[in-house]
């Protein structure tokens, strides 16, 4: 990690940053000068993402975070601000993964996705608003995705989420933007995380060959990495995107250009 200053003097929440896309933005948020508090709810997980900012000369702190709780998220927030001072930016990035067809949801399915990627992220931005307010103002990104916006097939709930995630980001847009506080979503395409493993592994498929396959879906021909989404969140949490809010950024390799 090679240390930068797009983000010196900031202070940045990361939830669901114990790895994956959540963990490469929380250490190029820490690069580019961010004090980060790594928001997870696997322990083991976000301390790893810490020491690994730590051990490339970033300022991180480790909270365990349950976004479907407004109490756990409270007490992140009051850790950052004794550890970092004030909140600058926020990334909701905390996800459920719950795929099937509409025949095979359970109402506890429901709960789960709607309660972290959707309610979840309200929660946070509840959280986190009157620390930005008190200082004038702040970004939040939400990682949306490209099933905000297009229909996979048995992947119902999850997109359904996500669409509510991309609708959630104009109205908060809309909202906040006389508080100064600038709300963008990216949306990322097939990346590969532990997610994608996970994924792989349910349908009992070969990793290289369904990575591979994958990577067909999009003109470039391969999947995408963590640091390439991490990339775009940075952009529109930083000064350089002063002029956007209620934006959807899709790093996706082409694969919804039609």
């Amino acid at each position: 990690m090679v240390l930068s200053n797009s983000l010196t003097g900031k202070t940045a929440i990361v939830t669901g940053s114990g790895n994956g896309i959540g963990r490469a933005i929380a250490m190029r948020f820490a690069a580019e000068g961010a004090r980060v508090t790594v928001a997870e709810i696997e322990d083991d997980a976000g301390r790893e993402t810490v020491e690994l900012i730590t051990q490339a000369g970033g300022t991180a702190i480790f909270s365990h975070t349950d976004t479907t709780d407004s109490a756990a998220i409270k007490a992140t927030v009051e850790a950052t601000k004794q550890a970092h001072g004030g909140i600058d930016l926020l990334v909701n990035n905390a996800a459920a993964f719950v795929f099937g067809k509409i025949e095979d949801i359970t109402q506890d399915d429901w709960a789960k996705v709607f309660g972290v990627n959707v309610i979840g992220y309200a929660n946070c931005v509840q959280q986190v608003l009157p620390s930005m307010r008190k200082q004038g103002g702040g970004a939040i990104v939400n990682i949306a995705s490209v099933s905000s916006f297009i229909a996979q097939p048995a992947f119902i709930p999850y997109n359904a989420s996500k669409g509510a995630v991309a609708q959630l980001t104009r109205c908060l847009a809309l909202d906040l933007a006389e508080d100064n506080i600038r709300v963008n979503a990216v949306c990322p395409g097939t990346i590969h995380t532990r997610a994608t493993d996970l994924h792989i592994d349910s349908l009992d498929l070969d990793p290289d060959e369904a990575l591979k396959e994958f990577g067909q879906t999009s003109p470039m021909k391969r999947v995408g990495k963590p640091e390439e989404i991490a990339s775009g969140v940075l952009f529109v949490a930083s000064e350089e995107a002063s002029f956007m809010t209620g934006a959807q950024i899709v790093i996706d390799g082409g694969a919804t250009i039609d």
